[in-house]
């Protein structure tokens, strides 16, 4: 029964995930080391059970243990600079072999059906085709690449009309010339250029680890654009001949996240429902590298005292929210959290605990009104939700008199002035018939 029970209150919880993730284009890279690992199959369910969710999906699969193994039957070293194979015009045929084989592979696990299993019923669509127009890397550092190349140009048009068919796109690590030629090309490019074009909600990489790891061992969970260029920076520094594959990959991330992806996922693609966990929980279990407004909220200080006034007075003088003062706002501004944008507050909100009671309150919370469609509201409850349970909170509550309805559709419950805790229920304003709301954090 506990099981029966923990499996209901997850699902509850997932429900939010799957309402947002529904008719988002999501990216999702792997490498060739999936392909060769037993429980691939179970990465495909996940694949399919992600597609009936109404997620989009485009994913680019990588061959490099493939290409590795036909070139060492054919007799053909196998040659990497700075990570990047060269791609000889002799070792290009073994190449596309080993792509091409990889590629059917995973079309017939997608095209299962077998009863009794994740994928019965599933029915899914599958395309392929030379979406990507490549041009060779050249000769760098002496070094000719030859068959290696990069992405010149993403077929979004294509993909998209396969994506509004119902298709999963799936896109091998080639790219096509106008002249004819075929160049390999690195799996995360391919999936990081088509995330831009795409401006896809997610890029998703499956990695053989954790996610990014400091150089302690201990995981990243999340890095702002800032945080991903400063440690890519320091990382880089200490590569000089090898370019590790965390190197490589943080690099991907910033690059889509600096161009119209909001957030790129790095994900340990051995764990059992690496995807459903990252995607339908809270926390995830990976490393995000994001570029939303996760990256501006911060700590209020003293100097932001005039900018929340200016933000609130017009709230203030609707009812929506009790009048403050400088000088409460100076006293409490340690519990606020502020949004700025161009040396401009536009959003606030604050987090008052009430430790002996076990809970906290969500307080003063505005945006303004050329940033309400930005989700900033959202950002600074789901913050205030993290400090609050971090702080040994297990109930947050809420005093509104409009936006009662926000608060409920984000799992709030009406719960009576006799809940508050005491110390609150006695400043409580009677005369403002305030309505109060909490949440479980627990």
């Amino acid at each position: 029964m506990s099981n029966i029970e923990g499996f209901v209150d997850w699902f509850r919880g997932a429900a939010p995930y799957i309402n947002a993730h529904r008719d988002r284009t999501f990216v999702i890279q792997f490498g060739g080391e999936a392909l060769l690992d037993p429980a691939f199959p179970e990465l495909v369910h996940d694949l399919a059970l992600l597609d009936s969710l109404g997620i989009r999906l485009v994913l680019v699969h990588g061959a490099r243990p493939q290409i590795d193994s036909r070139l060492a039957d054919a007799g053909h070293a196998v040659e990497y600079v700075r990570g990047l194979r060269v791609t000889t015009a002799e070792t290009i045929g073994p190449v596309l072999e080993a792509v091409g084989a990889a590629r059917i592979e995973i079309e017939a696990l997608l095209s299962m059906g077998l009863a009794n299993s994740p994928m019965a019923g599933a029915r899914l669509r599958v395309a392929s085709g030379n979406v990507v127009t490549a041009r060779p890397i050249g000769i760098r550092s002496g070094v000719d690449f030859q068959h290696t190349g990069q992405v010149r140009r993403i077929d979004g048009e294509g993909i998209r009309r396969r994506l509004d068919e119902g298709a999963i796109v799936l896109v091998s690590p080639l790219g096509y010339s106008p002249t004819g030629e075929v160049f390999n090309i690195p799996a995360e490019q391919v999936a990081t250029e088509i995330a831009i074009e795409l401006k896809a909600a997610k890029l998703l990489f499956l990695v053989e680890s954790d996610g990014l790891e400091d150089d302690s061992g201990a995981l990243i969970a999340q890095l702002g654009i800032e945080e991903a260029k400063h440690t890519l920076a320091q990382w880089w520094r200490g590569e000089h001949d090898v370019v590790s594959e965390r190197a490589r990959l943080l690099a991907a991330a910033l690059h889509a996240c600096r161009n119209g992806v909001n957030r790129t996922h790095l994900v340990d693609r051995s764990r059992s429902g690496a995807l459903l966990l990252e995607l339908f929980t809270r926390d995830g279990i990976g490393t995000m590298v994001n570029a939303d407004p996760y990256d501006a909220v911060r700590r209020a200080g003293i100097d932001d005292v005039g900018g929340i006034l200016e933000l609130i007075a017009p709230m203030e003088s609707e009812g929506a929210l009790v009048r403050r003062s400088r000088e409460r706002l100076e006293t409490e501004i340690d519990h606020y959290l502020v949004v700025e944008r161009d040396g401009t507050v536009i959003a606030c909100a604050a987090i008052h605990p009430f430790a002996e009671q076990s809970s906290a309150e969500f307080a003063c919370l505005a945006v303004h009104p050329d940033y309400r469609k930005g989700g900033w509201g959202d950002r600074l409850l789901e913050i205030g939700e993290r400090d609050a349970r971090a702080g040994g909170a297990e109930h947050l509550f809420v005093l509104t008199t409009q936006a009662v309805h926000w608060f409920k559709e984000r799992g709030f419950v009406d719960v009576g002035v006799e809940a508050l805790p005491v110390e609150r229920r006695a400043d409580y304003d009677s005369a403002r018939r305030s309505r109060v709301l909490r949440k479980l954090l627990v």
